[in-house]
């Protein structure tokens, strides 16, 4: 990659997320992480406006922008593709969001590419969500997004019901199934539910602060320790060493 590309895309990426590592941008651009340092510090010489530091990471500083992007044909051919997928795993609002940006992205492709883009053979066929789960998803990913509490009508595996005030904190999909992550105040620590599993939810007229230990970082944490020690446990245990 010239050198004049490789800035280019050090930009594009600091654009595209609130904080960006000079490790992550070295992974991504295969180059060492000295080379992003010079690389930033060029930029930021010339004016673009790249605020943060090394070992902390970076962000774009407000009113800089680029010139509207051209894709190539294989990116107009995979963004055409993730937008069939998403729409049949979303709730009803994201999915329409996600057909309007995908009608905006082919608007600027030529006539040729845009028409080569909606070819593809690859479809997701709207089996996805049932009714109450597209619903139940809509108001979680409202809620982690506002910092709401909700209170949840659950049913666990054995059928078992409760009721659980929560901090959502992320919804993840795991292939057919999402789930929510939360703290949850009745067992006092993170927690994880099936969303096609819950009854009702409430959204209630109350907001949580991010409270160290409680919020989705320390739980990202928590899974990557633990992890880390079945890992380990697995490498330490008796037979684990094959012989080659």
């Amino acid at each position: 990659m010239r050198r004049a590309d490789r800035l280019f895309q050090i930009v594009q990426l600091i654009r595209g997320r609130r904080l960006t590592t000079a490790a992550f941008l070295a992974e991504r651009l295969e180059v060492s992480p000295r080379t992003i340092y010079r690389d930033v510090a060029d930029l930021q010489h010339q004016g673009v406006p790249i605020e943060g530091e090394a070992g902390v990471g970076y962000r774009l500083g407000a009113g800089f922008d680029l010139p509207p992007l051209m894709f190539s044909q294989a990116e107009a051919n995979a963004l055409v593709a993730a937008a069939r997928l998403a729409q049949a795993w979303l709730d009803t609002s994201m999915a329409r969001d996600v057909e309007a940006a995908l009608g905006k992205i082919l608007s600027v492709l030529p006539p040729a590419a845009r028409v080569a883009a909606e070819a593809q053979a690859l479809y997701a066929p709207s089996v996805g969500l049932e009714p109450h789960v597209q619903v139940h998803l809509q108001t979680l990913r409202e809620a982690v997004h506002s910092r709401q509490v909700v209170q949840i009508d659950y049913a666990d595996v054995q059928g078992r019901a409760s009721v659980r005030r929560l901090r959502p904190l992320g919804c993840f999909y795991w292939g057919k199934v999402w789930t929510l992550s939360a703290w949850c105040e009745l067992r006092n620590d993170f927690r994880g539910f099936r969303i096609d599993r819950i009854a009702a939810i409430s959204v209630l007229d109350e907001q949580f602060r991010q409270e160290p230990g409680k919020t989705l970082a320390d739980l990202l944490r928590k899974v990557e320790g633990e992890m880390a020690g079945r890992s380990a446990e697995c490498a330490t245990a008796p037979g684990a060493a094959v012989n080659s």
